[in-house]
């Protein structure tokens, strides 16, 4: 490993749990200060960012979150073999008030590494809520750190937290603790019972200094706010309803709050690109130059734009929901229909970030602990409806179903939960098992989100799609305007252009789903590109992209004239399905080191999507919906 880097500056590692706030306080140090990128050698996130105090500079590294040092899963050994080969100069241990005990598990590990450890006492205003004082000065001399409590998600104690960050790097010194004698008791041998033993020696160390610093005040309520809600939230009866409730309730607010903006947004865009064609033609500019503009820069990548307000605010809502503390129960309310599928709900949480990027939920799969759930979760995660289809949806719900959108994309949504579910269960029954796994999972109390914190996820989720859009997909539409002007004499947009010769020989194979035309066909080829795509190459061999989904022109117009509600239903289904986009494909290739899964992960949603859109328009037809 390279250690260059932690002499030229400062490195402090940021550790903990789940769910310990460890985000919220990255955030709330480095500000806008931040990158990210992935691991040396892996595609695991990795976020870094710059802090300042003081007139001196650290760079900050925000480590994968970890119950143990000691678990074989990839986000874990990373966190793990970070400290021990980089040796950053000091390390936050950040650390869930509210679930002290189970927290200092994690914490006498980093001591024992004996790495300059500040322990970051988060959520420290839940916690005397609560009724529970804990007494930091004890803490601290029970450790032999230094004890700083912090509310991350209000920005509270992190002067402080610095202050004693660059305080130990200043130092220069590695902790001495009587935590250290954990090996000297217990000699690290890699023997199984060893290994127990040890865990049994930390558990035993945490819940004794547990006991020693926390003291309950009198008035301690019978019953927290956050028990009170589980009460209900996760009432095996009641919990289900209130899931499926809630990711209704997202779609709807998604569409409701986007319809406006989108408007506004798609009349801007054909404002400002008409502007720009006259301006053009009033300069003398080549014909051919206008017509790329219009039709295809504008008419392409100006109809997927108008998208971005309802995905902004789609990731707006999940973030939200992270905040609050509500996506935890969802993956524990998910465990036992994980269960019934061969999995257990940890691999939910693969499956809730393919809503967002199926590439984000497939690297989310490393940190399963078995092989073989890992590869289940990896296989099944591109039916997981990302926000990448949300632009075919948005368009052709707007088109056919305004009055039920929310509805509509809800089904396509629950579509593909239910058949990366069955998915899995049919591949749990041909792939073995290779180790136990258990899941376990921190619930963090409820709270009132940091607007500022929801907003800055937010962000970090959209840019990527406004990234893609100015890169990918708009090297890619300017392809589709091309393929559709050549070769020369032939109309623009044709039939008998490249792309409408492309279209025409797959479009009979679709026929049978309703939507057999060379342009749906084109869509789709450019689509495994990248889903959003699917928009810009129908934005473009319709000419008349620009326009709003919701305003009924341009683009929509167009869709309306060669679509039925059935067709496109069968369409945004295909779509769904059909196969991941090449992104995705890299990653499961990377993922799983075999050519022969990833080309099972290309072929069978390809066959099942055309199979599942058949079905939807023959049985449509039969039933008089056509």
């Amino acid at each position: 490993m390279n250690h260059s880097f932690a002499r030229a500056i400062p490195v402090i590692a940021i550790a903990g749990n789940p769910n310990s706030g460890k985000t919220a306080l990255f955030n709330a140090m480095t500000g806008a200060r931040q990158h990210v990128g992935n691991w040396p050698g892996v595609t695991v996130e990795k976020k870094e960012g710059r802090v300042t105090r003081g007139g001196k500079s650290a760079l900050v590294v925000d480590l994968p979150g970890t119950y143990s040092l000691g678990s074989q899963a990839l986000d874990e050994t990373i966190a793990r073999d970070f400290i021990t080969h980089e040796r950053p100069d000091v390390v936050i241990n950040v650390v869930d008030s509210t679930n002290l005990e189970r927290n200092l598990y994690l914490t006498t590990q980093l001591l024992d590494l004996g790495v300059p450890l500040v322990l970051a006492l988060n959520m420290f205003d839940e916690v005397k809520a609560l009724g529970i004082d804990i007494d930091v000065e004890a803490l601290s001399r029970a450790l032999r750190v230094n004890v700083v409590p912090t509310v991350a998600v209000r920005s509270r104690g992190i002067d402080e937290l610095l202050d004693a960050a660059f305080a130990a790097i200043d130092a220069h010194t590695r902790p001495t603790t009587p935590v250290t004698l954990i090996t000297a008791a217990v000699p690290d041998t890699g023997n199984i019972e060893t290994c127990d033993l040890a865990a049994e020696h930390r558990y035993k160390l945490a819940a004794e200094i547990t006991q020693s610093v926390i003291r309950t005040t009198t008035d301690v309520p019978a019953e927290s706010p956050s028990q009170r809600i589980d009460r209900i939230a996760l009432n095996k009866w009641l919990a289900y309803p209130i899931f499926f409730g809630v990711v209704w309730a997202m779609f709807q607010f998604t569409f409701t709050l986007s319809e406006p903006i989108a408007l506004w947004l798609g009349g801007a865009i054909g404002t400002f690109g008409s502007w720009v064609s006259r301006m053009l033609g009033a300069t003398g500019a080549p014909e051919m130059v206008v017509a790329f503009l219009a039709d295809g820069v504008f008419a392409g990548l100006g109809a997927l734009l108008e998208f971005a307000p309802p995905i902004f605010l789609l990731f707006f809502a999940i973030s939200f929901l992270e905040d609050i503390g509500y996506m935890a129960r969802a993956a524990l309310i998910s465990d036992r229909l994980m269960g019934a599928v061969g999995l257990h709900g940890k691999a939910f949480i693969p499956m809730i970030l393919g809503f967002g990027c199926n590439v984000t939920g497939i690297l989310a799969a490393r940190s399963l602990d078995s092989r073989r759930d890992r590869l289940v979760s990896i296989l099944v995660n591109p039916l997981i409806s990302c926000s990448a289809r949300l632009p075919v949806y948005v368009l052709f719900a707007g088109a056919f179903f305004a009055e039920r959108r929310g509805l509509v994309v809800f089904s396509l949504y629950a579509l593909g939960v239910v058949l990366a579910a069955l998915a899995a269960k049919v591949l749990s029954v041909f792939i073995k098992p290779d180790v136990s796994s258990t899941f376990v999972m921190e619930l963090p109390p409820y709270r009132m989100p940091r607007i500022s914190g929801v907003l800055l996820q937010t962000w970090e989720r959209g840019r990527e799609f406004l990234h893609k859009a100015g890169t990918v997909i708009l090297l890619a539409v300017v392809v589709v305007w091309v393929l559709s002007n050549l070769p020369p004499g032939v109309d623009p947009g044709s039939p008998q252009s490249l792309i409408g010769r492309i279209g025409s020989a797959i479009a009979p194979l679709l026929k049978p789903a309703g939507f057999g035309t060379w342009q749906a066909a084109s869509a789709l080829v450019f689509g495994a590109i990248a889903k959003e795509l699917i928009v810009g190459t129908l934005g473009v061999l319709y000419g008349s992209g620009v326009g709003s989904a919701s305003g009924g022109s341009g683009l929509i117009n167009a869709i309306q004239a060669n679509w039925t509600p059935l067709s496109a239903y069968a369409f945004m289904v295909m779509s769904l399905v059909y196969m991941p986009c090449v992104a995705t494909l890299a990653a499961i290739r990377r993922e799983t080191g075999s050519r022969a899964w990833t080309a099972f992960a290309m072929a069978y949603p390809l066959v099942l999507g055309w199979v599942l859109a058949v079905i939807v328009y023959q049985v449509g037809r039969l039933i008089g919906l056509a």
